[in-house]
């Protein structure tokens, strides 16, 4: 109760030894300023991993740590520098050890005044950085955070009838914008640098990392098509240079190539900003990328796709694939995605070629179960399947989490079940149950499992990635109105603004996305369509602010618990009926009108008002 944590600033009080501390961070550092009550002050610097310390003068130190999980350089290396406003009163040996800490003497200073610098690149860099911010003040670094941060959340203004909704709405844009996090630094001449860890070389340009592709394509970056364009262009000329000088695109960057979870979608990003007109330039250098880690397997596993040679060969990736059904089907969606690109570049051979492969996904189709399954080489499904099995043939998932994952043709998929009516009941059938799991695949109990069940929304475990689309199903058979009730409960029941306000792994800004996006009333189910399917909008208004300068209005009324459907949608004054909206129309700006009601409102869709599938006639 006596401290204080925000996007610009922590305060915290140590009641026990009478000390307040002020930690205010910049992009590169930042300043804590400490005020004692006791006499014999001090600061104890604690040094995890292999580390030197030096003393610089009596008001400056200079640290270095490596401590990291997982990275290409094992001597990749954090610099800071610490520059004390009252001098040292007993100097500091040069040290170096493992797991180790100094203790920094203030004598009997009352207030100390701490600025730091950091670089991931050497000693030198973070004393340029530390040079650039010596004549700020605490109240200079806390203006310049506060305008950082509002920069950002001055670009999506919402009102809601439940305040704390309004809350929750920027917790969420908070954590969203957290990610991917910068990971290249300011020279002397004023150009972006970064460290490359593969060849161990500093090189010029942007880079990101902390992302992971499976989980943020899905939602961080489609919002960022909306509203922040300007760093969408920055974070793919990153991604750019992670493939030049690693040969492959990224996955899963901590701080480099982790090689984390099935398929590589970041075909998706890339995808999405081509049919969006964002980085248009980058897309000829992108399409070779993502032909590469379609066409050519990597001798080191964290690279590109696994299975590739067999996918190419079979049209699936075989069952002696770990999470080979995952891995077919986000193939199959990535395949799509540069289709998409080529369609952009004119390259019709390669659409061609990549459209036809971006159905692959009915290979492992079984029509007798309804779900996807794991064929080994011959054709022949997994023996002994249980449908409430995790692990082993899914990613994270049984196959009730893994075998709707066909976004790009959702048409195409309910053909597979004959008639809409079938999906519709295997939807239903998704829903109403108990949120029971089997263990088998994994051995143990994983905490996605927990999550699922602690939720009590049958299978649809909105507590992870794969089923975030899951609500919106309903409206490729036309009856969005069956998802509208359901999206409001997700968002009322499994989230707010507290620290532990998430159904499940928040995961690099994903699910803070999902929240932000179905809240305006709209989903970007198919990313590389162009298009975000409508759902149930909870703010009773926002406004966008848009990258074009644009501004965009929505406006949901009434929109108490009890309204629980859309009666009604017109888009500029004029009655909308398609079951989405188009990237390009949104952003003329104007204004979403929903009109909300208690009870559903069915209607005939016509088929051009379904959302986008390869199938769709």
């Amino acid at each position: 109760e006596e401290s204080t944590f925000s996007p610009v600033q922590i305060q915290v009080e140590q009641m026990r030894y009478q000390i307040k501390s002020t930690l205010t961070p910049s992009m590169y550092g930042g300043v804590l300023t400490i005020d004692y009550q006791q006499n014999q002050n001090g600061l104890v610097l604690t040094l995890p991993g292999r580390y030197q310390v030096k003393q610089l003068d009596e008001h400056t130190i200079a640290c270095q740590v490596i401590n990291f999980s997982g990275c290409e350089d094992k001597n990749f290396t954090f610099y800071f520098v610490i520059r004390f406003d009252e001098p040292l009163v007993i100097p500091v040996e040069a040290a170096e050890g493992e797991d180790g800490s100094v203790l920094l003497s203030f004598g009997d200073s009352q207030k100390q005044t701490v600025h730091m610098s950091t670089s991931f690149i050497s000693e030198d860099q973070a004393r340029l950085n530390l040079k650039r911010e010596e004549n700020f003040t605490s109240t200079t670094y806390l203006k310049n955070s506060i305008s950082e941060w509002q920069t950002y959340f001055n670009r999506v203004q919402v009102e809601h009838t439940d305040l704390t909704h309004t809350e929750t709405f920027y917790h969420n844009l908070y954590r969203m914008f957290l990610f991917p996090q910068t990971f290249y630094e300011i020279d002397e001449n004023e150009q972006k640098i970064h460290y490359n860890t593969l060849n161990k070389t500093v090189e010029k340009g942007s880079l990101y990392t902390n992302n992971g592709f499976w989980d943020t394509y899905k939602t961080v970056y489609p919002f960022y098509s909306l509203i922040a364009q300007e760093k969408y262009v920055d974070m793919l000329e990153g991604f750019l240079n992670s493939y030049e000088e690693t040969g492959f695109l990224p996955k899963w960057l901590s701080p480099d190539e982790r090689g984390l979870m099935p398929g590589t979608l970041i075909d998706a990003v890339i995808a999405d900003a081509a049919v969006k007109g964002i980085g248009r330039d980058l897309m000829e250098r992108f399409l070779e990328a993502m032909k590469k880690a379609a066409t050519v397997q990597s001798e080191n596993s964290n690279y590109g796709r696994q299975g590739t040679y067999d996918y190419l060969k079979y049209g699936y990736v075989p069952s002696d694939h770990h999470e080979s059904v995952n891995h077919t089907l986000d193939y199959a969606y990535s395949d799509f995605c540069i289709s998409k690109v080529a369609e952009m570049l004119n390259k019709q051979e390669d659409k061609k070629l990549y459209q036809k492969q971006s159905l692959n996904y009915k290979n492992i189709f079984d029509s007798e179960t309804g779900f996807m399954r794991a064929k080994d080489k011959d054709g022949k499904f997994r023996d002994h399947f249980l449908d409430i099995r995790w692990g082993q043939d899914y990613a994270e998932g049984s196959t009730w989490q893994s075998s709707f994952a066909v976004y790009q043709d959702f048409a195409g998929l309910i053909n597979q079940y004959n008639s809409p009516k079938q999906f519709e009941e295997k939807i239903i059938q998704l829903c109403n149950q108990s949120p029971t799991f089997n263990v088998d695949g994994y051995g143990f109990e994983i905490h996605e499992m927990s999550e699922m069940a602690a939720l009590e929304f049958g299978q649809l475990a909105i507590s992870n990635q794969p089923s975030f689309h899951y609500p919106f199903l309903f409206s490729y058979i036309g009856k969005p109105e069956m998802a509208q009730p359901l999206l409001k409960q997700l968002m009322t029941q499994t989230f707010d603004a507290s620290p532990t306000g998430y159904p499940g792994d928040e995961d690099n800004g994903s699910m803070a996305g999902w929240y932000i996006f179905n809240s305006l009333g709209f989903y970007p189910v198919t990313p590389g369509s162009g298009e975000y399917v409508i759902g149930m909008p909870l703010v009773k208004k926002a406004v966008l602010k848009l990258s074009n300068g644009n501004e965009l209005t929505i406006k949901a009324e009434p929109n108490l618990p009890q309204q629980q459907f859309i009666h009604q949608i017109e888009r500029n004054g004029n009655l909308h009926e398609p079951l989405f909206f188009n990237h390009d129309d949104l952003m003329k700006g104007g204004e979403i009108a929903f009109q909300l009601g208690i009870v559903p409102n069915s209607k005939e869709v016509k088929m051009e008002h379904l959302p986008y599938s390869l199938s769709k006639k």
